[in-house]
């Protein structure tokens, strides 16, 4: 509809004194109802600039727009109704241009070169090494990962980045508690069970015996002073979290450019101390080493500890530097739950202080928290719940469904494994990202009411319906073979036909919409609502008829459906079977 919308913009600016283009275009907006136009200018704020209730500014552009010969063909027809300006869009010149777009798109349908040249850096999941990868994990990872889809879509280069928790005092407990209580054989077995259980008994011992904190501080300075035994187990800690982590991606379809922990910025962080010492920023307090704060109301930056140990501002901040030399990053982007925005918003301050102006281009990403029926979700504790058992569970229901309803189906596992994480990927992305999650099996498994399973049910759906209406011709199942029949858009002009249609065409600009917020709900909205839209098209149209004209023309439309549905899908991480 954008396109329209620009189209209109253009025919009312020269009628508006001193008002752009781009400031009409801005006003436009989609009526809540179908009675009220198509598309709609509010003239509220145009009164006090004019000098002219908006009802009067209304009448007078309507008159304008009217007496136009050069009226854009798309305008069937207009009303000024209280201040509004209500467009009526013509359903056969918007149907067949629609449609056309999208069949001639096909896979690229929703995308733009907005980015072109530009490089966005992505940092997302980032789990810990040596702790489970659970349902809280998954936020990142899946908003992440839509991100990068998203902006990849719209031409920008994206750089997908795995930081791996492997560093930190953390690593300096696993070991005290590994010397103490480990068993290698159950490390084989199942390392991170093991290592959780070690995490957890090392807070508990800890508890009645203080000095365990200080031997584990004493093994992580050890670390990072290159102690060979420290990090001999430090490695085999870290490959054999990978080695699991792998699992959970491997069954998400989440792939990363760079899989970097913490632990790479090891040999570059001397330099950003060195750096701030040079600037007068660094400053010492009690035996560390911070940078003040107080004059942007933030608590100081930790740089380096008593010890000379290094802390996450350290590393995040090496880490911003390599990364825009390394790849001159356009934006960089980091998706973290709100808890750390404090964190972010400080080493953000620390690198505009070092005279960076590409400080600017940093940005947090933040999400709402995940809690387990009220209670945060914590490894000390052992309070967690596995994504992987999540994951499976979700298949496994999935399986029972399909043994239950279609038995006969062609490649069960797979359309199992692709509706079951679907459900799980779409369930967590459907609401708005800052929003809390009380995590709930029963909600994370539901495949009732606006779920993924539903978008990709109507889906497959679509595809049955093409596979029927194309039997014993030369057809192969693609959008070529439809684009290559000529419909005609004056048959697609009933309501249901009319509205699946401007659904249809609201989807490049939900994709860039998402991408301007940086939020993947915007396309998981557009999919539930395009399913929906679908479904009273095929409950109130007949497509299988015997009228050839009708019959090719609402195909065509539902070879849209197909295309929008599958790229839309794609965007937020799931596939799309073509059969259920």
């Amino acid at each position: 509809m954008e396109v329209f919308k620009k189209k209109i913009a253009a025919s009312l600016s020269p009628l508006l004194v001193d008002i752009s283009v781009e400031e009409v275009f801005t006003m436009l907006e989609y009526p809540p109802d179908n009675t009220m136009g198509d598309i709609s200018l509010p003239c509220f704020k145009l009164s006090k600039p004019l000098r002219k209730s908006p009802a009067a500014i209304a009448d007078e552009l309507e008159i304008g727009i009217q007496g136009n010969p050069d009226k854009p063909e798309e305008i069937a027809r207009t009303s000024s109704v209280s201040g509004y300006l209500n467009f009526y869009l013509d359903p056969a010149v918007i149907g067949g241009e629609i449609i056309s777009d999208i069949l001639s798109a096909g896979d690229k349908y929703g995308s733009q070169n907005i980015g072109q040249g530009k490089t966005i850096v992505i940092d997302f999941s980032s789990p810990n090494i040596a702790k489970p990868f659970h349902v809280g994990h998954l936020r990142s990872t899946v908003i992440g990962n839509a991100l990068y889809h998203i902006y990849s879509y719209l031409g920008y280069t994206c750089i997908g980045i795995n930081h791996l928790g492997d560093w930190g005092t953390q690593f300096g407990k696993l070991i005290t508690a590994y010397r103490l209580w480990g068993d290698p054989a159950r490390l084989e077995s199942g390392a991170i069970d093991e290592l959780l259980s070690l995490y957890v008994r090392f807070h508990e011992e800890a508890e009645k015996d203080p000095g365990l904190d200080e031997e584990a501080r004493s093994w992580f300075v050890r670390m990072e002073q290159g102690d060979q035994e420290a990090l001999k187990l430090w490695r085999e800690f870290v490959e054999l979290s990978l080695a699991e982590f792998e699992k959970i991606y491997g069954l998400l379809g989440v792939r990363f450019d760079y899989v970097t922990g913490e632990s790479f910025y090891n040999d570059k962080m001397e330099p950003v101390i060195l750096e701030l010492r040079q600037k007068g920023l660094l400053e010492q307090d009690e035996g560390a080493w911070l940078v003040r704060l107080e004059d942007y109301d933030m608590s100081p930056a930790l740089m380096l500890k008593q010890d000379g140990s290094s802390l996450y501002h350290t590393r995040d901040v090496s880490a911003a530097l390599y990364r825009k030399s390394v790849y001159d990053f356009h934006k960089a982007v980091y998706v973290t739950d709100y808890s750390q925005s404090l964190h972010f918003r400080q080493w953000f301050k620390v690198v505009e202080l070092m005279g960076y102006d590409w400080a600017k281009d940093l940005v947090h990403v933040p999400f709402g928290r995940v809690s387990l029926e009220g209670m945060s979700l914590s490894t000390r504790k052992g309070n967690v719940v596995k994504l992987e058992d999540l994951l499976h569970q979700a298949i496994a229901k999935i399986r029972s469904i399909i043994e239950q309803k279609n038995p006969s189906l062609e490649n069960k596992e797979e359309v199992a494994r692709q509706v079951g994480v679907g459900a799980v990927i779409f369930n967590d992305l459907s609401g708005n990202r800052i929003k809390d999650i009380v995590f709930s099996w029963e909600d994370a498994l539901s495949f009732e009411g606006e779920t993924g399973p539903y978008v990709q049910y109507t889906y497959a759906r679509a595809c049955s319906v093409l596979r029927k209406g194309m039997e014993g011709q030369d057809w192969n199942g693609e959008e070529a073979s439809v684009l290559n029949r000529d419909f005609d858009p004056a048959l697609l002009t009933g309501e249901a036909e009319f509205t699946l249609i401007k659904q249809l065409s609201l989807f490049t600009e939900r994709v860039e919409q998402a991408a301007v917020k940086m939020e993947p709900s915007i396309v998981t909205r557009f999919l539930v609502d395009t399913a929906q839209a679908f479904n009273r098209f095929y409950h109130d149209c007949p497509i299988l008829i015997d009228n050839s004209d009708l019959r090719t023309a609402r195909l065509a439309l539902v070879t849209g459906v197909k295309i929008a549905l599958r790229n839309g899908l794609k965007l937020i991480g799931i596939q799309a079977p073509e059969r259920m």
